[in-house]
C-alpha cells in the first residue's frame, strides 16, 4: 500500500483513531501538566527565597535535567517495544521488557548520578558566578538521587500505557504534587518544627516525591488482577541480556535525541547567565511557561508512540499512518492556540510569577515578557517535532531522528542563537530566536521522514 493511499483513509478511520488517541492521551497529558506543576512549585517557592536562589535553583535544575533526560530517553524505549508486543499478543515479551527496563534504569542512574554531584565544578567550567554554584550545589547534593525512582517510574508508565491504563499514571503524579508542596513548605522554610534548609530542602523534597510516585505505581501494578500473570518482580535478578541490550539499542538514540534538545535549552540558560542574573531569572520564568504548554504535546506524544506501536505490532500499515498524522494534527493545533496567547498577552502569564507593581521586579518582568513573546513563535514547530519523533519511535526508528536532532539543535540552532545574542546584539531575544530556529529545522526533517516511512523501509512487517 502506497503512502499516498494511507493519506486518504475513510473519515471514520481518522475519527476513530482521534477518539482512541485522546482517550489514551488525556490522563498522560494531565500527568505531564501535573509533572511540570512539580517544577513550577519549585520555581515559585525558590522565588520566595529571592532572585539569587531562583537563578541558582533554576540553573541547577537545567544542568541536572540535561543528564536526567538521557536516562529518561533510554527508559522510554520500553514503550514502543511493549506496545508492539501487546499488538502481537506476545505477553512473555512484555514481561521481559519490564524487568530489563528496570535493570537498564538502575544501571544508567548509577552511571549518571556521580556526574551530577560535580555541579560546582561544572559551573566553574561554564564560567558561572561561584556564589550561584555554591547555592546550586546545596540543591543538587540531594536532588541528584531522584534519578533512580524517576527512571523506574518511566518504565512503569510505559507498561501501564501499553495496556491503555493511564489514569493511574495521572493519579500517581497528582499525589506527587501534594507531597512536593508539603515537602517544600516544610523543609525549605522550616515549618512544623523542621530546620530551614532552603534549596537543600527542595532537593530532599524532590527525591521523596519521586520515590512516592514510583512506589504508588509499582504497588498498583503488583496488586491489580489483570497484571498478576506477568509476575513482574519474580526472578527479577535473573539476567536477560538479549532484551537488556535491545532496550539499550533502541533507547540510547532516544536518550541522545532528547539530550540534544534539552541540552540546547540548558546551554541557552548558560548563555543567559553570561548576560546577567536578571536575564537568567527572566529566562527561567519564560522557559517555565513554555514548558507548561509543551506538556500537552509531550503527553500526547507518549500516547502516539503507543498507538503507532500497537498498529505496527498488528502489521497494519494504514493504521500506522492514521495514528501518526492524527497525533501530529492534534498537537500542532493545540500549540497554535498557545502561540497566539504567548504573542498577544505575554504580560498576563509573566505576572503569575512576578508582581509588576514592585519596582525591584520590573527589569526581570520586562525581559521575561520579551522572551515569552518570542517563545510563542516556536510553539507550532515544537509540537510538530515532538509528535513526529513519537510517531517514528513507535516504529522503533530512533537512530536517524537522533542525528536530525543533533544537526538541528547544535549545528544550527545554538550557533544562530549565539550569533544573534552576542554578535548582532539582540541579547536574550537572540538566544530565543536560535531556539526557535533549531526546533523548526528538526520538525521539518522528522515530518518528512514519517511521510516517507514506507519508501524508507520503516514499516517492513514480520510475517
Amino acid at each position: 500500500m502506497s503512502d499516498a493511499t494511507q493519506m486518504r483513509p475513510e473519515a471514520s478511520g481518522w475519527q476513530s483513531e482521534a477518539k482512541s488517541t485522546l482517550v489514551l492521551a488525556w490522563p498522560l497529558i494531565l500527568a505531564q501538566l501535573a509533572q511540570i506543576g512539580l517544577g513550577t512549585t519549585d520555581v515559585i517557592m525558590m522565588s520566595w527565597l529571592g532572585p539569587q536562589h531562583l537563578a541558582a535553583g533554576g540553573l541547577a535544575t537545567s544542568i541536572m535535567f540535561f543528564f536526567l533526560i538521557f536516562g529518561i530517553g533510554v527508559a522510554t524505549a520500553v514503550s514502543p517495544l511493549m506496545a508492539q508486543a501487546v499488538g502481537k499478543e506476545d505477553f512473555t515479551s512484555v514481561r521481559r521488557t519490564v524487568r530489563q527496563g528496570f535493570w537498564v534504569s538502575i544501571v544508567f542512574a548509577t552511571i549518571l548520578v556521580p556526574f551530577i554531584l560535580q555541579i560546582e565544578w561544572i559551573f566553574a567550567m561554564l564560567n558561572q558566578d561561584p556564589e550561584l554554584g555554591k547555592l546550586a550545589a546545596t540543591y543538587i547534593q540531594f536532588a541528584a538521587f531522584q534519578f533512580y525512582p524517576f527512571l523506574l517510574f518511566t518504565v512503569l508508565r510505559g507498561f501501564l500505557s501499553a495496556h491503555e491504563d493511564t489514569k493511574i499514571v495521572l493519579a500517581a503524579t497528582i499525589l506527587g504534587i501534594f507531597v512536593n508542596a508539603l515537602g517544600n513548605y516544610t523543609l525549605m522554610f522550616g515549618n512544623f518544627g523542621f530546620p530551614r534548609l532552603e534549596l537543600a530542602g527542595a532537593g530532599i523534597s524532590t527525591i521523596i516525591v519521586h520515590s512516592v510516585t514510583f512506589l504508588f505505581a509499582l504497588g498498583y501494578a503488583l496488586v491489580r488482577k489483570k497484571y498478576r500473570h506477568y509476575e513482574l518482580l519474580t526472578r527479577f535478578w535473573r539476567p536477560d541480556w538479549a532484551r537488556f541490550w535491545e532496550i539499550v539499542k533502541v533507547g540510547t538514540p532516544i536518550g541522545f535525541m532528547l539530550t540534544a534538545e534539552v541540552g540546547m535549552f540548558s546551554v541557552a540558560a548558560v548563555m543567559m547567565g553570561w548576560l546577567g542574573t536578571n536575564e537568567l531569572a527572566a529566562h527561567m520564568i519564560a522557559i517555565q511557561l513554555a514548558s507548561i504548554s509543551f506538556m500537552v504535546p509531550l503527553g500526547l506524544s507518549q500516547a502516539t508512540t503507543i498507538r503507532v506501536g500497537l498498529q505496527y505490532g498488528r502489521n497494519n500499515a494504514q493504521g500506522v499512518g492514521i495514528a501518526g498524522w492524527v497525533s501530529i494534527a492534534l498537537g500542532t493545533g493545540f500549540m497554535g492556540i498557545t502561540c497566539a496567547l504567548f504573542v498577544l498577552i505575554p504580560s498576563f502569564f509573566v505576572s503569575l510569577f512576578l508582581d509588576p507593581s514592585k519596582a525591584e521586579n520590573l527589569p526581570v518582568f520586562g525581559l521575561a515578557v520579551s522572551y515569552l513573546a518570542v517563545a510563542g513563535l516556536f510553539q507550532l514547530v515544537d509540537g510538530a517535532q515532538a509528535l513526529a519523533a513519537a510517531s517514528l519511535r513507535g516504529l522503533s526508528d530512533t537512530k536517524i531522528p537522533m542525528y536530525a536532532a543533533i544537526f538541528g539543535y547544535w549545528i544550527m540552532g545554538m550557533p544562530i542563537g549565539y550569533f544573534l545574542a552576542f554578535n548582532v546584539g539582540l541579547d536574550g531575544v537572540g538566544v530565543w530566536l536560535g531556539l526557535a530556529g533549531g526546533l523548526a529545522i528538526v520538525a521539518v526533517i522528522l515530518n518528512f521522514r514519517f511521510y516517507h516511512r514506507e519508501r524508507l523501509g520503516l514499516t517492513r512487517f514480520n510475517g
